[in-house]
């Protein structure tokens, strides 16, 4: 009996010592709810290493500021560690990331202001009591993470997510405003969290409830708005495509037209080849024929059914016709299901279009110009490979130093491009490039791993 009536005095007193043992196991599961609600809303895949390091740093991490930095300013530095582990360990795209970083703290933040108020009347308790009583703290803490868990719950079997499709084609200029205008909400919750801390028996009920209210509304409108903006870059980049397919089929209609409309002239002379047997002409003929059947079957590959990527889409087809422009012959192979790259579609983008740039100058000064791209998917050794391979002038190219920042072969150019590729590969821990070269063909060998 003597036992039990410590513990319900322990309980029942102020006890800082045991408030901060129940810390530790309350630290856990806020931030697994926190996990919970962010991988919830952004709709990414997560493996238990991850979900694990991310909640053990950022308890860690809270309990180390709430042990140096007195309550509750050590709040700012939580969220800014919170915002920074997920993006970095979940690997979403920054707007993404801070997005429903944001709409995760405002989520707990709500429950925390709609609750503290009913609760401290309730039990007729002063703020000062509900931080100092372990009692009272439990069933607070408790209350609040029962709530946040039933809502994670109800955001993933509804399925609401938040529709990002689009956020890599967003330009620099918007994507800054946009992260400031988060950013600048983050500190809004901020200091909403340290006010309610100090005057939360002082304000009443319905200012505290308007306040976060009107918190929320803004940020909903500020997020619905973000969505329709994504939507509308989006719509935008699929015209773009579309209009790029219709030219490519006028260009193959027009080609088969020609085919067409020749037919009978092919059949003879290739005919007059044969009745003279004269091989060495049937072959050289049968070569030019080649070319032309080639820029055909091209003009058919380059279909955004097959290029099933918008932006890659486009930067091939835009590349393509260039190289046509330059006199090139390109040939291409696409075995490859572009919406399932297991790397971010900008960074990919950038390393394709700096490998074509380079691939096209190169062969331009060729007598022979020919530039051969291949994307297939290696599932035998996990990988997805984009080979970009073309004739080339200066034989004595170092594959390595090709690479190093300033080295270059072209005149007025910075040499920064392949520099810039390694950046890229060493930044993802997937990627790899192997360059070769034989007598004829250079040869770049992207390797994504997954």
């Amino acid at each position: 009996m003597e036992i039990l009536n410590n513990i319900w005095l322990a309980l029942t007193t102020p006890n800082i010592d045991l408030l901060n043992i129940i810390a530790i196991p309350a630290t856990l599961l806020e931030y697994f709810i926190m996990m919970l609600l962010f991988i919830y809303l952004a709709n990414i895949s997560s493996n238990t290493k991850q979900k694990i390091t991310y909640i053990i740093s950022m308890s860690f991490i809270s309990l180390f500021t709430l042990i140096f930095i007195p309550n509750p300013y050590n709040i700012f530095i939580n969220y800014l560690v919170n915002i920074a582990l997920e993006y970095l360990i979940f690997k979403p795209t920054l707007l993404r990331s801070l997005t429903c970083s944001v709409i995760s703290l405002i989520i707990i933040n709500l429950l925390t202001a709609l609750m503290i108020n009913p609760y401290i009347t309730l039990l007729n308790i002063t703020s000062n009591e509900l931080n100092s009583i372990p009692i009272y703290r439990l069933g607070y803490i408790i209350t609040i993470y029962i709530f946040a868990f039933a809502i994670a719950l109800l955001i993933k079997y509804k399925n609401i997510k938040l529709d990002f499709s689009g956020d890599e084609y967003l330009d620099k200029k918007n994507k800054v405003i946009i992260i400031l205008n988060l950013l600048l909400g983050i500190f809004t919750i901020i200091v909403q969290s340290i006010t309610l801390f100090y005057y939360v028996d002082k304000l009443p009920v319905i200012i505290t409830f308007l306040s976060f209210i009107s918190l929320l509304a803004y940020f909903a409108v500020s997020i619905y708005s973000l969505t329709r903006i994504l939507k509308l870059i989006l719509t935008t980049k699929k015209l773009k495509s579309e209009e790029e397919y219709n030219r490519s089929l006028r260009i193959l209609h027009d080609s088969v037209r020609g085919f067409k409309h020749d037919f009978d002239n092919i059949v003879t002379t290739i005919g007059g080849y044969i009745k003279t047997n004269d091989m060495e002409g049937l072959k050289d003929y049968y070569n030019e024929l080649e070319d032309d059947c080639q820029r055909v079957n091209n003009l058919y590959l380059l279909n955004p059914e097959v290029i099933n990527n918008d932006g890659i889409y486009n930067l091939l087809t835009k590349k393509y016709q260039e190289a046509s422009n330059k006199g090139l012959k390109v040939n291409m192979s696409f075995l490859l299901d572009f919406s399932k790259l297991h790397m971010k579609i900008y960074e990919f983008a950038r390393i394709l279009g700096i490998l074509l740039d380079n691939a096209i100058d190169a062969s331009s000064e060729c007598d022979e110009k020919i530039i051969n791209l291949d994307f297939r998917d290696d599932t035998k050794n996990s990988r997805q490979l984009i080979i970009v391979e073309n004739t080339y002038k200066d034989k004595n190219v170092d594959t390595e130093k090709i690479f190093e920042k300033g080295t270059t072969s072209k005149e007025n150019h910075s040499g920064i491009g392949l520099f810039e590729v390694r950046k890229l590969i060493k930044k993802n821990n997937n990627l790899n490039i192997f360059t070769s070269k034989t007598d004829k063909f250079f040869r770049e060998q992207l390797e994504i791993y997954y």
